[in-house]
């Protein structure tokens, strides 16, 4: 079996994410290569007994992402730092040579993504990708199936967005996602955007134009020191896009919902697709679970609800019976990653990690959505 030995940039749950996937690695059943973590680095130096105490295979722990991309034995990188540092460290990386998986939004506002795209060009050799896991669920990959297999008849409206409640309490002290120096004037877009927009995007859903609605709700938070600042990012957003179907060029309306206040919600990715000839809708809060309708003339339209059990892009050990979760797709992610970086290619369109043109896209997509707010106008994309 193939290695491929990564070094982690920013150690914090992300990281941690990767490397307990990588630890049971063995879960999956018929993979040719597999990770394995050589080196750490972040500017917590007490995150760094977890990994060496899990792996034996980590040699080099620092605080100086530079001394990990001078590493001759790290072969790539995962990057999971603060938005305002995606620049600086993704190009640093790619021209050290490092094959890269980088966080969304790949860049905090435009033209750092576009620096990190030009980057790209003049190093081909190196793979790049973004991380997003969502839509490596089981139910969400069999909604992908159906996209691949033009099941929809004409499009009618798409329907996607990730929401969750976890700044809905006000006394919730401010972190570095909620300080627009960090984190961009994207705000929740930046953060949570390419959640809702991969699957559109892969299906080649391009935005013609966009209508946002962003809501600043909570005005300041406390430091975490006694006192209170203020809160300057975009708590949710909602986008209403026109966009295009390449199948038969024929628009749609996609709205996108991203909410970091969203009473209710613990932690929902949702898409839903209306066609002519069948309909279909998936959420993660029954990740098990996928919708359909199929319209039949004459017939009374019903739904019905199918569950979809352990079938995965990356078969595995797990009995087809059993229910997916959150780690299962972060692994499945890594697997994706892993075995295009291999084989130079995806296992198949949709098990495919976001590549550099999605997430340019993402930004050309967020940057509108900003004018829209300021100038209560649709913006073309």
């Amino acid at each position: 079996m193939k290695t491929v030995k990564f070094g982690i940039i920013g150690a914090g749950l992300m990281g941690r994410e990767f490397a307990s996937a990588i630890a049971r690695w063995c879960h999956l059943a018929d993979i040719d290569v597999r990770p394995e973590i050589v080196a750490v680095c972040d500017r917590n130096v007490a995150l760094f007994p977890w990994y060496t105490g899990h792996f034996a295979s980590v040699k080099q722990t620092t605080t100086d992402y530079r001394e990990v991309l001078a590493n001759p034995e790290v072969e790539a990188v995962y990057v999971a730092v603060p938005h305002n540092l995606h620049q600086e460290i993704y190009i640093a990386a790619i021209e050290a040579g490092k094959h890269l998986m980088g966080e969304k939004p790949f860049g905090i506002d435009m033209s750092a993504c576009k620096a990190i795209m030009e980057a790209i060009r003049k190093h081909p050799e190196v793979m790049v990708r973004c991380s997003s896991e969502s839509p490596f669920f089981p139910a969400a990959q069999e909604l992908c199936d159906m996209i691949e297999a033009n099941s929809f008849g004409r499009i009618i409206e798409v329907n996607t967005g990730f929401l969750h409640a976890s700044d809905l309490d006000p006394e919730k002290p401010i972190n570095w996602k909620r300080m627009i120096e960090f984190n961009g004037e994207y705000g929740v877009m930046g953060d949570l955007g390419m959640h809702a927009c991969h699957v559109g995007f892969r299906a080649g859903w391009q935005p013609r134009n966009v209508r946002a609605v962003l809501s600043d709700i909570m005005k300041e938070r406390p430091d975490g020191k006694g006192g209170r600042v203020p809160c300057k990012t975009w708590d949710n957003s909602t986008l209403l896009c026109e966009a295009i179907n390449p199948i038969d060029n024929e628009p749609f309306p996609w709205t996108i919902k991203l909410q970091r206040i969203s009473p209710g919600q613990k932690n929902n990715w949702y898409i839903e697709i209306l066609g002519t000839e069948k309909s279909v809708r998936w959420s993660s809060v029954q990740a098990d679970v996928i919708e359909i309708l199929e319209f039949k003339r004459g017939q009374e339209q019903g739904w019905s609800h199918i569950q979809t059990g352990f079938d995965t892009a990356f078969k595995t050990i797990t009995g087809g019976i059993f229910q997916f979760g959150f780690t299962d797709s972060i692994q499945q992610m890594w697997a994706a990653f892993v075995y295009e970086l291999a084989h130079g290619k995806p296992l198949k369109r949709y098990a495919g990690c976001v590549t550099p043109d999605e997430a340019w896209l993402s930004h050309r997509l967020f940057t509108a959505a900003l004018a829209s707010q300021r100038n209560s106008s649709t913006e073309a994309v």
